[in-house]
């Protein structure tokens, strides 16, 4: 990573220098504290008072201008306005022409200030990172707590972006006025919904969108998607984003995870069934649900790979090779074979192209809708995860066509074979291959002037204070002017290898990838023995299991957005993570079969319980670790969420194995030596998470 100071210096605007916070005056004050604290000359106390107290007059400084700059954006939009006003009386197309061109002007003075303003953030927040790396202390959740809403601190005005907001206003309406509207005796107010196609306003607007957001549905989906964001991306970066992007390859990346999604839950109902079909016990369901697992975590590393070079080429050959696995799982009925229907699963594991969609979304799609295309990737997630069971649920026919056999069992293979012949003809006749980024970065290099246009758009690339305690690479970067290149270029260089990457991690990163292990072994015990459970309890029918299925995953949407969205708000992220810990092992605990009858009531409650603290777990968990995880690990092959996706995956596996195995005691005993190693594994990772963050709180 490129020094922040270094940075922070090249992209000033020199006008205003005087301005900005200073960086790297605060970065060698850190280190006299430090100094100064180690000989024992300071107490702590002293220095969280001095350096509150300095980081206050700086906030204050960059306030002032910020509040001085909008007073001048309101008097020359105030002169346009009266500009605009003669016009009304003596319309002339010329003047009318340069009017426009001259909000434009205002407008694209305006992505300075908001520039002006990103830099700051970002520059508060690494100094605050770096004070704690330095101190072993949270300085920055007391700094954020007790200025964030105070009626005297200036830090809320970093927040408040309601003036800029007004300006942008102002601006977009003027411009919307001025545009030709055919003789229309309409106000622009009468039709809100047609939008003004401008490029000034578009990236004004996208600007005050990445600089308000803090804590919300939006930025906890991106983050739970793992798909990271870039901080201060380059003229070249951006023109490239712009570039690859192509929204119909876009919505066929979503398309594949929602198919994938559906392809993974379809059987789950009619799993069990299918086996005793062929012959074998029901809890072999386990093995056939897991068969898909098995073949993910290999096919996660090989996509991921992949998508280096294409996107278009993975997706192809995942398409291929789902529609192949799906047909050969629907064969295994009338060739009566169990190893046919594990080879079908195996080949649908083969092709999950997750890695590809997650890494399309951080490479292609421009950061100014990149938020929105990673909620996006995690909506199609979770409705897939809802359809599937629910789409089983309706396949309740039976018939025959020649010697193939349509029923409950087949039917889910039919349909998605189908689903993805479909989606192959869509993805060869609207998929756009981007092309590489090292030539279209060549190519604008050569074409491109350092233009200031070009600068000013980058607009605001993350909020204040978005990330906590971030990696030892992403400090390392701070050092100014004491790294050479080689060791910049070092600190950005994507790890190699899978040995590499888990030498990246941190204690506090493997802790997070326990708890995630954890919950997504939980889930899994939980979905795919549920059909084998309710028969033999309740005496559920597929329909009915697929209803409950379908229920669970529908949960998904709903608790993101209120955790998102309002808990997270009033939460610190370490509490909502241990306490969903402990409600899922409460859940694990409520579901054991300890009173018989075992009840309809208990396992209902006791699973929506476990599976939405599991959920709420999962989206904390992931925001956490988006946060926390190395910078190297944001790109290449081996990234963090393929770290992810291995460890969920490999989670799932052992579930489904410990099904299959727990099943040669008897169904009268399935259910609660699964849940055994749940709650064990459960347990260990509260405790996991008690030392870690009691270590660095």
């Amino acid at each position: 990573m490129v020094a922040f100071g270094k940075k922070l210096k090249e992209r000033q605007i020199q006008e205003w220098q005087g301005y900005y916070i200073n960086y790297k005056v605060m970065k060698k004050k850190v280190k006299e504290y430090a100094d100064q604290i180690q000989d024992g000359a300071l107490n702590q106390r002293y220095v969280l008072k001095d350096f509150s107290r300095m980081l206050d007059k700086e906030i204050e400084k960059v306030v002032l201008f910020l509040l001085e700059q909008q007073g001048v954006f309101a008097r020359r939009i105030s002169q346009l306005n009266e500009q605009q006003d003669s016009l009304q009386e003596q319309p002339d197309i010329s003047k009318v022409t340069e009017l426009r061109e001259a909000y434009r002007n205002v407008g694209r003075d305006l992505l300075k200030l908001l520039f002006f303003v990103e830099i700051n953030a970002i520059g508060l927040r690494k100094i605050l990172k770096k004070f704690d790396k330095r101190f072993g202390y949270k300085f920055t959740d007391y700094y954020v707590k007790t200025r964030a809403n105070h009626p005297y601190s200036q830090l809320q005005q970093v927040f408040n972006n309601v003036g800029l907001g007004a300006v942008v206003g102002a601006i977009s309406r003027n411009l919307a006025d001025l545009q030709d509207r055919e003789g229309s005796y309409l106000s622009i107010y009468d039709q809100p919904a047609l939008p003004l196609q401008d490029s000034v306003v578009d990236s004004m607007e996208a600007a005050i969108d990445r600089l308000s957001y803090s804590t919300n549905f939006l930025n906890f989906s991106v983050q739970r998607s793992l798909i990271m964001l870039e901080e201060l991306p380059t003229p070249v970066e951006e023109h490239v984003d712009d570039q690859r992007y192509h929204f119909m390859s876009l919505l066929l990346n979503l398309a594949n995870t929602f198919l994938y999604m559906i392809n993974t839950y379809i059987v789950v109902p009619t799993a069990d069934d299918y086996s005793m079909s062929l012959g074998a016990a029901a809890t072999v369901c386990g093995i056939v649900i897991g068969a898909m697992a098995v073949a993910q975590v290999f096919s996660s590393v090989y996509f991921s790979a992949w998508s280096n070079r294409s996107y278009f080429r993975p997706l192809v050959f995942s398409s291929i090779v789902l529609f192949v696995g799906n047909v050969m799982y629907a064969l295994a009925y009338d060739l009566k074979s169990i190893p046919v229907l594990l080879i079908g699963r195996i080949f649908c594991g083969l092709g999950s192209a997750r890695a590809v969609n997650r890494r399309y979304i951080s490479d292609c799609v421009p950061l100014k809708i990149r938020m929105q295309a990673s909620a996006g990737f995690v909506s199609a997630s979770a409705l897939g995860m809802a359809c599937g069971p629910a789409l089983a649920g309706l396949l309740q026919t039976n018939f025959k066509i020649y010697k193939l056999t349509f029923n409950q069992d087949t039917l889910p293979g039919w349909v998605m074979a189908f689903a993805w012949l479909l989606y192959l003809i869509w993805l060869g006749i609207s998929f756009r291959e981007p092309a590489q980024e090292t030539d279209e970065v060549n190519n604008f290099s050569q074409k491109a002037n350092a233009a200031e246009n070009d600068a000013l758009e980058r607009g605001v690339v993350q909020p204040l204070l978005l990330q906590s305690v971030g990696a030892e690479q992403d400090n390392e970067g701070d050092q100014e002017g004491d790294g050479s290149e080689e060791a910049q270029e070092e600190s950005r260089r994507p790890a190699n290898s899978i040995e590499e990457a888990y030498r990246l991690l941190t204690p506090s990163v493997k802790v997070q990838l326990l708890i995630y292990f954890m919950l997504k072994y939980a889930m899994e015990v939980l979905l795919s023995e549920s059909s084998v459970v309710t028969t033999y309890y309740f005496s559920w029918s597929t329909s009915a299991v697929a209803i409950f299925l379908a229920c669970l995953g529908l949960t998904v949407l709903p608790v993101n957005i209120l955790v998102g969205s309002y808990i997270s708000n009033i939460f610190e992220d370490r509490q909502i993570l241990l306490a969903s810990e402990i409600m899922v092992c409460l859940g694990i605990l409520l579901s054991f079969q300890v009173i018989i009858p075992y009840s309809v009531p208990q396992y209902v409650c006791s699973g929506l319980l476990m599976f939405v603290s599991a959920e709420v777990l999962e989206g904390v968990n992931l925001s956490l670790l988006s946060r926390v995880m190395s910078s190297r690990l944001s790109r290449g092959t081996y990234n963090g969420g393929l770290l992810s996706t291995e460890a969920g995956t490999i989670a799932r596996v052992i579930a489904d194995a410990t099904i299959t195995l727990a099943g040669y005691l008897g169904q009268s005993k399935l259910l609660n030596v699964t849940l055994l190693p749940s709650l064990l594994i459960c347990i260990a990772s509260i405790f996991a998470t008690c030392r870690t963050y009691n270590s660095l709180y």
